[in-house]
């Protein structure tokens, strides 16, 4: 019983994406769905590329916080369209907030959507949002055997950003590690390694993005 009720719910969400999907499409907009732990970083990760890209196209974010909206401030400040949801306790958002928000986005208004996800390693990656592509955060203060623990968000990822490479000198993590099991759980993830705070390799991170926006 239960199996087949969480499988009513997966249904149910994947026909609201493909709905948002058709949306997203008919009107060019590029929607990325950020992922990672709490503090791994998504939300200075977006004001460092709202900073750099929000004269050349306009940017909307959906922010996703089980309580507050610290972080929509944070993104209004930074000079994006900012609306918060509020799951009440859920660890996710799905594609039905997504659809609710979208009024208050402007998706006619909108080039480039990022989904600020709730920080969680586990049931952001099961729910399909209507997203062009799922971009996993890594912070290097979170250890370097989070392949093993949580396969899913490294399997449907198509992009992986390892943030904080700045305090490598400080804990114990070893890159080679993680770019060799999260290439073996998905060998088709692009990863880049990044630091928000100094800014090292946020270029790798804004061409990936420009080169997708030409192709919607």
């Amino acid at each position: 019983m239960k199996i087949s009720v969480v499988r009513n719910i997966l249904n149910a969400n994947n026909r609201i994406a493909g709905e948002n999907r058709e949306l997203f499409k008919k009107e060019s907009m590029l929607v990325l769905n950020l992922m990672s732990s709490p503090g791994a970083g998504k939300t200075t990760l977006l004001e460092q590329t709202i900073s750099h890209l929000k004269k050349k196209m306009r940017i909307s974010v959906i922010e996703g916080d089980i309580q507050s909206s610290t972080d929509a401030e944070r993104i209004a400040k930074s000079g994006a369209k900012a609306v918060q949801i509020n799951t009440g306790g859920a660890c996710h958002l799905d594609a039905n907030m997504i659809r609710s928000a979208l009024s208050e986005i402007g998706t006619k208004d909108t080039d480039l959507m990022f989904i600020e996800n709730v920080g969680n390693l586990v049931c952001p990656a099961e729910f399909d949002l209507g997203e062009d592509f799922k971009v996993m955060i890594l912070s290097v203060t979170e250890g370097d055997d989070k392949p093993e623990k949580y396969p899913i968000m490294f399997h449907e990822s198509s992009l992986l950003l390892i943030n904080k490479i700045d305090l490598l000198p400080y804990v114990k993590y070893d890159i080679k590690k993680i770019r060799e099991k999260s290439l073996k759980i998905n060998p088709q993830i692009d990863i880049f390694e990044i630091s928000c705070k100094t800014r090292q390799g946020l270029d790798n991170w804004f061409k990936w993005i420009l080169n997708r926006l030409k192709r919607t």
